[in-house]
């Protein structure tokens, strides 16, 4: 699974303006715009908006992904959850082929403990016909996956990597000292990369990469080459706008952005709304747009 390194963007949904439909033509520019900059897509991840989509919905747009995924770049597929029975029931529903592997957070809400947590993915490993790469994000689901679990996690022939959200680079340190060879630490947090990659990280599923894909791309890879001066010298100036994108939830920040770059609108779906006006105003700057 090493062709999933690099940039892989979390791929979010174009909607129309009312929120009722796919606004595929918009998808379509933004796809278009990324190819030339990204190392693989991801469908169907939280930047999607997936609780919002309708099961046909999903499988539309992972067609949708692949029909213009001209260059024939690895994708994948956002499943997970805290039911997981229901996971494995939908991972056997849907057409997955053509799919690399299968993103997977760790149950939210319920907060499971580590044992719930490894026999969850344990159970998910074995049933899927799938890899699977695991997703730590804390600050969402309620829980952490320790650097135990994930070490443990590790181990299962069919688990290839974490996408690591946690923020805690004492804890991906952990996992990266003790992850076997061909394990993946991805970074979760577009914020973190650099320094994640600098302990063994292998690059990042980016939500900021839908808007800013070229100097994003080439500050992951000058970091992957060992040119750290140079990726803090192409990050730094995109780091604010960075910061600026979850001050609102994502992807309401992203969203802004690509409707001032003209790759769609900004419009999500309920519970979400729209970037407020004040944080427009600020994107705007840090794009230079004022």
């Amino acid at each position: 699974m090493a062709k999933l390194t690099g940039v892989g963007v979390a791929l979010i949904t174009p909607f129309t303006k009312d929120s009722s439909q796919v606004d595929y033509e918009s998808f379509k520019k933004l796809i278009d715009n990324l190819n030339p900059y990204v190392d693989y897509f991801v469908v169907n991840g939280t930047t999607a908006e997936s609780p919002t989509l309708s099961q046909q919905e999903k499988q539309d747009i992972l067609y949708f992904v692949q029909e213009n995924n001209v260059d024939k770049k690895p994708i994948v597929f956002g499943l997970g959850g805290y039911n997981t029975k229901g996971i494995i029931s939908i991972f056997n529903e849907m057409d997955l082929s053509g799919v690399d592997a299968i993103l997977s957070v760790s149950p939210q809400y319920v907060r499971p403990s580590q044992a719930g947590i490894i026999e969850h993915f344990n159970v998910l490993a074995d049933a899927f016909t799938k890899p699977i790469i695991l997703y730590n994000v804390p600050s969402r689901t309620g829980s952490n996956m320790s650097s135990e679990t994930t070490i443990t996690l590790s181990q299962h022939h069919n688990i290839i990597g974490i996408k690591e959200a946690s923020g805690d680079i004492p804890q991906c340190m952990e996992i990266a000292a003790q992850k076997s060879d061909d394990f993946l630490l991805i970074s979760g947090d577009d914020s973190i990369t650099i320094p994640l990659i600098s302990v063994g990280g292998v690059g990042v599923i980016s939500v900021i990469a839908n808007g800013l894909a070229q100097p994003f791309y080439k500050a992951v890879h000058q970091a992957l080459e060992g040119d750290f001066k140079a990726a803090r010298e192409t990050y730094f100036p995109i780091m604010k706008l960075n910061q600026l994108l979850f001050e609102e939830g994502n992807p309401s920040g992203i969203k802004a952005v690509c409707e001032l770059k003209k790759l769609g609108n900004a419009t999500v779906r309920l519970p979400l709304v729209k970037a407020s006006e004040p944080l427009t105003e600020k994107l705007k700057k840090q794009l230079g747009l004022i």
